[in-house]
């Protein structure tokens, strides 16, 4: 079954079967609507191999989308671009865009049916930050670009491990209440189908008002 990540039941509700000889998909859609976002959802692969990685994918999406003829990529993060992946008994043909094409972001065409792009969540990515990667990217609402989305994760990443680091000096200077700085109040945490527990980044901290 597909790992889908998500923050609300509607994107619950669009759990993916994943081929039968094939690891977990990590794939997270938007829900349909009459007015879609910049993106239409997210992809976490675990690999920059796009020969291994593209077949699980499309073979998922043929059934939602119509079959997928053509892939493009950006190529700054992945290695090598095969022009043709062999799936399910037909061929998606691959290319690549450089200043075209946002570097974090998938570009899927359907024949006569349509495209579609997804975030590329980078393999390395941690599950925390994952998390809120795949349902930024799956929120109807969403008006940010793949590479926005990738600099907002970073700039919470950035805040909670201050965050983190402003708790441990806290506490170890005999400050009241002190904890495991691990154990982070407020951090929501949900179970992907298949996969390991993984939690919404926390929110950035209160700040006092300036007088």
């Amino acid at each position: 079954m597909t790992a889908t990540i998500s923050r609300s039941p509607t994107l619950e509700d669009r759990l993916l079967p994943s081929p039968p000889t094939s690891s977990p998909l990590r794939l997270s859609l938007a829900p349909v609507g009459p007015a879609p976002a910049l993106l239409d959802g997210a992809w976490w692969p675990r690999s920059r191999d796009l020969g291994a990685e593209l077949p699980i994918l499309t073979a998922v999406l043929d059934p939602l989308w119509g079959r997928i003829t053509r892939v493009t990529v950006n190529p700054t993060h992945w290695p090598v671009i095969p022009r043709k992946v062999p799936v399910a008994g037909h061929v998606v043909n691959v290319g690549w865009f450089l200043p075209e094409q946002d570097p974090h972001e998938l570009l899927l065409l359907s024949y006569h049916v349509g495209r579609w792009n997804l975030l590329v969540v980078p393999p390395e990515t941690s599950p925390v930050q994952a998390a809120w990667l795949m349902a930024a990217a799956s929120d109807p609402r969403g008006t940010s670009t793949a590479s926005r989305l990738m600099e907002e994760a970073a700039g919470l990443r950035t805040v909670a491990e201050t965050d983190l680091a402003v708790a441990a000096v806290w506490d170890s200077e005999g400050g009241h209440e002190a904890r495991d700085p691990s154990v982070r109040p407020g951090i929501r945490t949900v179970t992907a189908e298949g996969g390991d527990p993984v939690a919404a980044p926390p929110s950035p901290p209160n700040r006092p008002m300036e007088r």
